[in-house]
Formats: structure tokens, C-alpha cells, sequence
């Protein structure tokens, strides 16, 4: 997502840390300090219950970007960044949008969703909660489409990401020697 918005540049980072308590506060903490900005974090634990993937989409120019990249890279519990362009890899975003809606409103609401595959999951006497997934733009345009109804409430989870194919992957059993993170007693 390394687009321009007047000379600001989007970009997406996936971090591995350790599954430790107060990684993600430190580099929100670092992101703080140095005043750069979060556009969207996401975190959870990756095969190994030992890393956390943390993805970050942020904003600043080239300079900026390169800083965030070298300063989040020398934090402890840091295992690997890199940046996920997005030509080589995959975005999404899952939106979970409360929208009133009577009975008599039901069936425009729900055509609307369907056409961005979205998933009726609630449905009250005034309400229907709708879950939309895809990239940033495709969750974006729905909502935008849907404001013409009174939306009650929304959660975004920010975006998720990763590399296309087999080029890009992390092996994690190669972060792991090269942090000491054991597998258990006697085992490495």
C-alpha cells in the first residue's frame, strides 16, 4: 500500500516479536516518541505460539519510513521487519457494521451487502450487523455506500497482511535459532 497522498506514502510493515508481555506497548511507545503515525495495527500470534506477527500500516515520507523500519528493527524482542509491498503480498481488513434498518429497509441493506460479499451477522427488530472483508478500498467504498443508512456502530480491525508465495516467507524455526528461543528442555 505504498501509495502518496500529497507527498505522505502509505506503508505496510510486518514485525515478528516475541511473545512477550509489553512488545507491542514498546513499539507503539517508539512510534510515540519519535512522533511517527499508526494508520493501523494489527497483532497475533503466528503458528508458533512463541512469535507474534505485528502488522503496522503508517504514513510519512521516504525518510520517515526508513527511520520507522531501522529504529522498530533494534527494539529486544524484535525477531524481523521488512516491509510488505503491494505488489508482493495480500491485504485485508475485516469491518463489522451495526446498520438501523426496519423491515422495511431489510431487503435494500442487505442487497447492498451482498454485492461486496458481505455477511448478514446479526439481525434485530431495528438492526442488521453486516461483516465486510477485503482490502482497505473495498471496505472504504461499503461503508461509504452504506452512510446513506444510519450507521449505529463500527469496528475495523485494521489491516492484516501477507507475502504472496513461498519468496517472501519468514521461517520461523530461522528466527528461532537465531533469537535462542527454545522448543522446550534440551531442545533448541
Amino acid at each position: 500500500m505504498s501509495t502518496t497522498e500529497s507527498n505522505k506514502e502509505f506503508k505496510v510493515f510486518q514485525i515478528l516479536v516475541d511473545n512477550n508481555s509489553g512488545v507491542l506497548s514498546r513499539i507503539a511507545g517508539l512510534f510515540s516518541r519519535r512522533g511517527y503515525n499508526i494508520e493501523s495495527i494489527t497483532a497475533g500470534v503466528t503458528a508458533d505460539p512463541n512469535i507474534t506477527r505485528i502488522t503496522i500500516m503508517t504514513s510519512g515520507d521516504d525518510d520517515i519510513m526508513e527511520q520507522i523500519e531501522k529504529q522498530v528493527s533494534k527494539l529486544v524482542d524484535v525477531r524481523d521487519i521488512h516491509e510488505l509491498k503491494p505488489e508482493e503480498s495480500v491485504y485485508r481488513e475485516l469491518a463489522m457494521i451495526k446498520v438501523r434498518a426496519d423491515a422495511s429497509q431489510r431487503e435494500n441493506v442487505i442487497a447492498l451487502a451482498n454485492i461486496f460479499r458481505g455477511n448478514i451477522i446479526d439481525v434485530s427488530n431495528e438492526s442488521l450487523m453486516i461483516e465486510i472483508t477485503g482490502n482497505s478500498g473495498k471496505v472504504d467504498a461499503f461503508i461509504r455506500l452504506i452512510s446513506g443508512y444510519e450507521i449505529l456502530e463500527l469496528a475495523r480491525t485494521g489491516v492484516a497482511g501477507l507475502g504472496r508465495g513461498t519468496k517472501n516467507v519468514i521461517y520461523i524455526n530461522d528466527l528461532r535459532l537465531g533469537a535462542g528461543i527454545s522448543d522446550g528442555p534440551g531442545r533448541e
